[in-house]
């Protein structure tokens, strides 16, 4: 079988430097990115067979790129490869189009296995996290987004994660290219539909519904 071609998508420089030795004996890694608006450029520009990213990514999140990415690349595979042990972040990364999803403490036995199985055309699922639960979500409501994220505009989240990492009206503005004015009427509109108060708040917010890097 021709190697696949890959892109890695960690923004922790010692995991991606590991990642990459397990993965050069059998796949054709062709770029790694440290955040999910790079993901989106390189992976537009190179067209991989498998998108291996992480859920937590500065700029733009795991999640969030791979909703876009499933439009933009319908025939790549997309893989989380993650610390996120929960349920709920395993779902919405099949919602977001995943085809596989597995934590990083077991990477080395499992990652390349994972690759061949959705290169087959099969789902790939970390067997820490297999349970009756699981196989049955997969089937209905329970792949439905969280309420309180799921009440949010994509660009909104865009907003929630680059105002969690600290980031100032005037550079989100110049990160998402829209106006000032319009970010900070976005960011009036999440505050007042998630009922928060404070910008610890919104902090708090992202970090529970994994789209910002500082989980």
């Amino acid at each position: 079988m021709t190697r696949p071609r890959v892109i890695l998508a960690d923004d922790h420089t010692l995991v991606a430097d590991g990642l990459r030795s397990l993965l050069e004996p059998h796949c054709e890694l062709v770029d790694i990115v440290g955040d999910g608006r790079a993901l989106l450029e390189s992976a537009e520009r190179l067209r991989p067979d498998v998108i291996l990213l992480d859920i937590s990514m500065p700029v733009l999140n795991g999640l969030e790129a791979a909703h876009r990415l499933k439009d933009l690349l319908p025939n790549s595979k997309v893989i989380f490869l993650t610390m996120h042990a929960d349920l709920s972040y395993l779902k919405e990364a099949f919602r977001a189009g995943a085809s596989g999803y597995l934590l990083k403490r077991s990477a080395a036995s499992e990652l390349t296995h994972a690759i061949s199985e959705v290169m087959r055309g099969r789902r790939y699922v970390t067997p820490l996290l297999s349970s009756p639960e699981l196989e049955a979500s997969f089937a209905g409501p329970l792949l439905d987004p969280p309420a309180q994220l799921g009440d949010l505009t994509p660009r909104q989240r865009e907003v929630v994660q680059l105002a969690a990492e600290g980031r100032t009206a005037k550079e989100i503005a110049g990160v998402l290219s829209i106006s000032v004015k319009t970010v900070e009427f976005h960011k009036a509109r999440i505050m007042e539909r998630l009922g928060l108060q404070t910008t610890s708040d919104l902090v708090k917010y992202a970090i529970a519904h994994g789209i910002t890097s500082l989980s």
